[in-house]
């Protein structure tokens, strides 16, 4: 990922400042609409890349295009331009996301399942996970038929996987050696 240091440090001083000024919602917001607009339109991508636009003409478009935002996201997205790190914007709001669900005690989880579970599976799996993290869960399930049965549990930087394929792989290692 694109300068993911430079884009963690710009995140926490926006959070930072969006804390003081007792703005964090709505900079949240603002910051997620800019990264749905770089994951859906190549043209946003492609502007914020080009070498050949100026800066000055980049604020005038980004002034058009997020004229909705708070104060201090677009004060906050002017300096970043006039520092020619525009680039790195996506990165920042994914990096502002992450911070602001940390400081909200929000944990991300995703549940991998070969099918939909059901709610008593659901359940019985959210009760542990929550048993062994401080902070609300915020739960995203996703469907890989691949897994054949069972689950994988990701978590930050920690994953649970207690899928059948990655099972019938632990047992093709153990009877080839």
């Amino acid at each position: 990922m694109k300068g993911t240091k430079t884009a963690s440090r710009y995140a926490t001083a926006l959070l930072e400042i969006a804390i003081e000024q007792n703005k964090l919602e709505q900079v949240a917001g603002d910051m997620n609409y800019l990264l749905e607009a770089n994951n859906e339109t190549i043209d946003f991508q492609l502007l914020i890349d080009s070498p050949i636009i100026n800066s000055d003409k980049k604020i005038a478009i980004f002034n058009e295009i997020f004229g909705q935002f708070e104060d201090v996201t677009m004060s906050f997205i002017k300096l970043i331009t006039k520092n020619r790190r525009e680039s790195y914007l996506p990165t920042i709001a994914e990096s502002f996301d992450k911070q602001v669900k940390e400081f909200k005690g929000i944990v991300p989880v995703t549940i991998t399942t070969a099918s939909p579970m059901d709610a008593s599976v659901r359940s019985s799996i959210l009760a542990k996970i929550e048993g062994s993290v401080h902070g609300q869960l915020e739960v995203k399930e996703l469907i890989d038929e691949s897994l054949i049965g069972g689950f994988i549990v990701r978590m930050g930087d920690k994953q649970i996987d207690a899928s059948v394929a990655s099972q019938f792989n632990n047992l093709k290692q153990r009877l080839t050696r």
